[in-house]
């Protein structure tokens, strides 16, 4: 039997969702059967870690410094951390990506703030000695371009946590916490056309001035990335 993988998705608009799922789908060369998606946005986490080999978290439109939260983001939120302690305590593989890098780190100590957010775009990530040796973050080269759009990043690791990767604007790109939960700050599961489809459903959302939009896909569509995929197939190969 193939084990099953579970990907939580946090975003609010169905289209998102959709591309979300298959960019995984595409990245971790799963079959549908074993990648099944639960969208946290809407419905609450419930029993789905149950019997699932592994947990990817997707990104989210929304902040963890955010000034006023929703109910649906407070208790996402409060989801994720049960994801979190299921892994630190429990053992469960998770990979968290994008906004879950700040839940987790604000969960166990660390902060997030508004500092070394970065455009829609292709930056340089470097793997520290610990991402070299890391089991997970080393089977990447040590220098890779990856994609990222986010507005806030980890300022201070959590407690007991290990850096993995840094980029220039951003010193927290990748993060292990115990043996089984990593966090990035990039988007793994992205091509480059995949993050000028999502800036389109993101136009208004204050990644970048709306009126840019043709800027920011022009300057994705001369981007080439592909290494940060391998990422999430060396996830599933591990815990299969």
């Amino acid at each position: 039997m193939t084990a099953r993988f579970l990907l939580v998705t946090i975003r609010p608009e169905l289209d998102a969702a959709r591309d979300e799922y298959d960019s995984m789908l595409a990245a971790t060369g799963l079959p549908a059967s074993a990648l099944s998606q639960h969208l946290l946005a809407a419905d609450p986490l419930g029993n789905a870690l149950d019997a699932v080999a592994g947990v990817i978290v997707g990104g989210s439109p929304f902040s963890v410094t955010d000034a006023a939260k929703t109910s649906a983001q407070r208790r996402a939120e409060a989801d994720l951390r049960t994801i979190a302690a299921a892994s630190v305590d429990d053992g469960l593989p998770v990979l968290f990506t994008c906004y879950g890098i700040g839940v987790v780190a604000e969960a166990y100590g660390g902060s997030v703030g508004r500092e070394f957010g970065e455009p829609t775009s292709a930056v340089p990530v470097t793997l520290t000695a610990d991402g070299v040796a890391d089991p997970l973050l080393g089977s990447l080269p040590p220098a890779f371009d990856a994609l990222v759009a986010h507005k806030e990043a980890v300022n201070t690791l959590p407690t007991g946590a290990v850096l993995l990767a840094s980029s220039p604007a951003c010193p927290v790109q990748a993060f292990r916490l115990g043996d089984s939960l990593h966090a990035v700050q990039f988007h793994p599961e992205v091509t480059a056309a995949d993050l000028a489809a999502r800036a389109r459903i993101y136009q208004h959302h204050g990644y970048f001035d709306a009126h840019e939009l043709h800027i920011v896909q022009a300057r994705l569509a001369a981007t080439s990335v592909s290494v940060p995929r391998l990422l999430l197939k060396a996830f599933v190969e591990r815990y299969a």
